[in-house]
């Protein structure tokens, strides 16, 4: 694993240690701090002072890039360029052309490279799309999908940063998952002016997919609220849910899911999703939430040569849909999606 900052320390470590066919080889870290952090996390791991040091180690054959996303494209091509198999984090590449760039990259060292895109594995995530593929609402109109966070520190400032890169990558990423293809953006985005230049802190995106279906996204990190939500609605009823994020919180207290493994990922009973249909409404238990089905599917596709759980081809449609909506909240109009 590259980067042992908040991704590295909480969404990457602990679901590599869950995951079975995958095993902690070693992490990069250079800040003393972060190798103090990451030998008292993980005793026993090699700790390295740089990708090229793990590689030349020969420690893995496999790499988790999580450092700073202007970092990611040069350290995917060098794991690459060793004939490592990487999971690049999100946003995986400054736009889609670059994206495209890894991917043939990938593809002619003849090595696995995906997208960890684990937002997918969340409960709420996994619980919608049961009630969607078993039909319970029918043929699905339109999604609305809200991810408000109270964590202005970790706004990446900038031009290069903002929050449609990082939490729109995750829920642009849920609805291509859900719904298929985008093919127009229409986006508004509110900027703050922060030393390190113009950054977007909330958007609105809505999206119309090729099935016929749209989806409305919203997120914020500075307005000072902690709100997930997904509103659903079809031909045959609708589906609420308020979630609570639950495999972050519990992260976050210091849980690992390798420690309970059964009883990992899911939502209270309070915050279980409404199904509302003829019939009158339901309460629809939570799936399990499993970020290290993730991984469980990655080395699957290295070991077997099937695809992994988010594809880089699948990763550039969702930068695609990304830079549509940075010109589409410029210029006040739809954008269509160019083919990744």
């Amino acid at each position: 694993m590259v980067g042992y900052g908040t991704g590295g320390q909480h969404f990457h470590a602990p679901f590599i240690d869950a995951a079975g066919g995958c095993s902690l080889a070693g992490i990069v870290a250079r800040a003393p701090a972060t190798i103090a952090k990451a030998r008292a996390d993980w005793p026993g791991i090699p700790v390295f002072p740089s990708l090229t040091a793990m590689i030349t180690s020969g420690a893995c054959d496999a790499v988790t890039i999580t450092t700073p996303p202007h970092t990611r494209k040069g350290l995917v091509l060098e794991a690459i360029a060793a004939r490592l198999h990487v999971i690049a984090d999100k946003p995986f590449a400054p736009d889609c052309d670059a994206a495209m760039q890894l991917d043939a990259a990938a593809k002619a060292a003849g090595v696995v490279l995906g997208v960890y895109q684990n937002r997918r594995f969340d409960a709420d995530l996994q619980t919608l799309r049961k009630v969607i593929s078993d039909g319970r609402v029918g043929k699905v109109w339109r999604i609305h999908s809200r991810m408000d966070q109270d964590s202005p520190q970790t706004l990446e400032a900038g031009p290069g940063g903002g929050l449609l890169r990082d939490l729109g990558s995750h829920v642009v990423d849920q609805m291509i998952f859900l719904l298929g293809p985008v093919v127009a953006v229409t986006a508004t985005m509110d900027m703050v002016d922060l030393p390190e230049g113009p950054t977007d802190a909330c958007f609105t995106l809505m999206l119309k997919h090729e099935n016929g279906a749209h989806s409305h996204l919203s997120a914020s990190k500075l307005n000072h609220v902690d709100m997930r939500e997904l509103r659903v609605y079809g031909d045959r009823g609708s589906y609420f849910s308020r979630a609570t994020d639950i495999q972050a919180q519990d992260i976050f207290a210091g849980k690992r899911p390798a420690d309970d493994p059964a009883g990992w990922g899911y939502e209270p009973e309070l915050n279980w999703g409404r199904l509302y249909t003829s019939a009158g409404p339901e309460i629809v238990p939570s799936e399990q939430g499993r970020y290290h089905d993730y991984y469980e599917a990655f080395a699957r596709a290295v070991h077997d040569g099937t695809a992994p759980p988010v594809t880089a081809e699948v990763g550039a449609e969702t930068l695609a849909v990304l830079d549509a909506a940075r010109q589409s909240a410029a210029n006040g109009r739809t954008v269509l999606v160019r083919a990744a």
